[in-house]
């Protein structure tokens, strides 16, 4: 035992027995804490061994068996009612509402927007007599979906020459000949639809270059993956300037949610490490950028003059902007959350109160979800507040009783220190109380690299970037992403770059409303062979 925890020798037998028996249970509450932590290190690692983790979903659910007499405690004074500081709202009971849907009766009909092909099955006996021998007297239809293999098509142009008949006449001869047809890529051989087929399957559905290259082989045409790489870098540059006016427009937005990931680019000797960002402007633009390290440069380089809130994770690469009071930082409770998840295995008590109190943060947020902010605001300063009040109250009475360097101590350690951030969502009903929405559009760079495993330069990774960012803003506002980036590609070439801007995907509905943009779009032959309205004869003409 320590000297300094032996009992005075002034001290009476029996205070000094107090004593030692105190300092005993001292001793015996963290000797079981270590052991908790030690058998929760333990299975973990057997788990590690057998390659079974769980799942990592973060799911609490306040009916899981009964709340110990040391959370009653907790919630009740000592009279067995609430006390003014400790009274907790209790939280609506679940009812699980009753299913509204019928049970099926039968197939569903098929889409009308479905292409159909009519067959008309006749009797032998009608087909020997013919029609005219029978009268029609009803019909049964069935319908089959069937799928047709996808279909390359060649667009073989046509320039003929003209020379006036009369040019001896005029003593000039003049050569008449119709432009080219804008393509993305000049000269290319690929047309707009192809392209964004290519970026789709590449970027939405993240398939390698090699399973690309197999894919377009079994259609018919023999397509290295180098030449869908440097399609994709010329197109890159083309769409530059509409990314340019979109972080432009976004760093406009009185808050913004970020987060990154870790990327591996390839290298002679062995890959490099690089880093993907998103950056959200609510309602507006989802944005990728890639920087080789994840540090305050790259930080200013995404948000170089930006002034207002900022949703983001504790980081320390954040917190120069915070210094300069331009950015107000805004904390995640999810974050937070995170670490008493952490904490249920070797302190469940505990775990069990915070996560119990951040679940009614969540639930008021659920039920506000959809109303105007001064709504929310007033919501939250009425539930939100006191639940807050009381979670810090609880962390800061808590601190001194929880070991160094436990799962609880980290979340009542990292709660306290962003105190401040985590309560500004209080003061403004626009912000969100966690930054999900960074880590959700995160994770199309995830699964994509779990397929192709790392990029090929610091220039690929920017064009992935690039074209990220456009699928992401394309899901965030409903768009369909190949007809988006078909159209797109027939536009850029000769759209206007003051006023690019019109072709983000936040202004595509009100964009395509125009007759301009109507008739840009239907004089584009490569178009119109992609929608089917120029069939292979017609262009023959």
């Amino acid at each position: 035992m320590p000297e300094a925890a032996l009992p005075s020798a002034d001290l009476s037998l029996e205070a000094r027995v107090a004593s030692l028996g105190a300092a005993n249970r001292k001793l015996a509450e963290e000797r079981d804490q270590y052991r908790k932590l030690y058998l929760s290190m333990l299975e973990l690692c057997r788990k590690l061994e057998r390659g079974i983790l769980g799942q990592k979903r973060e799911r609490f659910s306040t009916a899981e068996g009964q709340l110990s007499l040391s959370v009653l405690e907790t919630v009740l004074g000592k009279d067995g009612q609430p006390s003014e500081a400790q009274a907790i709202v209790p939280a609506p009971a679940t009812v699980v509402p009753e299913h509204t849907r019928q049970k099926p009766t039968g197939r569903k009909p098929l889409p009308e927007k479905l292409p159909r092909v009519e067959i008309e099955v006749l009797p032998p006996e009608v087909e020997r007599a013919g029609l005219d021998a029978f009268e029609r007297i009803g019909e049964d239809v069935t319908e089959t979906i069937e799928r047709r293999p996808a279909s390359l098509v060649v667009v073989r142009v046509k320039k003929p020459k003209f020379v006036p008949r009369d040019r001896d006449r005029l003593g000039e001869t003049k050569v008449l000949q119709g432009s080219s047809p804008d393509l993305p890529i000049e000269r290319g051989l690929a047309g707009p639809n192809l392209l964004a087929d290519t970026i789709v399957r590449r970027w939405q559905d993240h398939l390698p270059l090699h399973r690309l290259e197999r894919i377009y082989g079994r259609e018919g045409l023999e397509l290295a993956r180098s030449t869908v790489c440097a399609w994709h870098q010329e197109l890159a540059g083309l769409a530059r300037p509409l990314l340019d006016a979109m972080w432009h427009d976004a760093l406009a937005s009185p808050y913004l949610c970020t987060d990154a990931t870790g990327v591996l680019v390839q290298a002679k000797e062995k890959c490099e490490g690089g880093h993907f960002w998103v950056l959200i402007a609510p309602e507006r633009h989802v944005l990728f950028q890639y920087s080789k390290r994840h540090d305050s440069a790259a930080v200013d380089e995404m948000l170089a003059g930006y002034q207002g809130f900022l949703v983001a994770d504790a980081h320390a690469v954040y917190d120069h902007l915070y210094a300069t009071g331009k950015v107000t930082e805004v904390g995640c409770w999810a974050h937070a959350r995170r670490y008493f998840f952490k904490a249920l295995d070797s302190d469940p008590e505990r775990a069990r109160q915070a996560l119990g109190m951040i679940g009614e943060l969540f639930r008021v947020e659920r039920e506000r979800a959809s109303v105007p902010p001064e709504q929310r605001k007033a919501a939250r300063e009425l539930e939100a507040r006191p639940v807050v009040e009381r979670f810090f109250a609880w962390c800061e009475r808590e601190a001194p009783k929880v070991l160094d360097e436990t799962p609880i101590r980290r979340g009542i350690g990292y709660a306290l220190n962003q105190r401040e951030a985590l309560c500004r969502f209080l003061a403004d009903g626009r912000l969100p109380i966690h930054n999900n929405a960074s880590e959700r559009e995160l994770r199309r760079e995830a699964v994509g690299r779990k397929n192709w495993l790392f990029v090929g330069s610091e220039e690929g990774a920017e064009a992935n970037a690039t074209f990220v960012s456009l699928l992401a803003s394309c899901q965030l506002h409903g768009l369909e992403p190949q007809g988006y980036l078909r159209d797109l590609l027939c536009l850029l070439p000769g759209w206007t770059k003051s006023r690019v801007l019109e072709l983000a995907p936040a202004n595509w509905q009100k964009t395509l409303e125009q007759n301009d943009t109507q008739e840009r779009l239907a004089q584009n032959v490569y178009r119109r062979v992609a929608l089917g309205a120029l069939a292979p004869h017609d262009a023959k003409k």
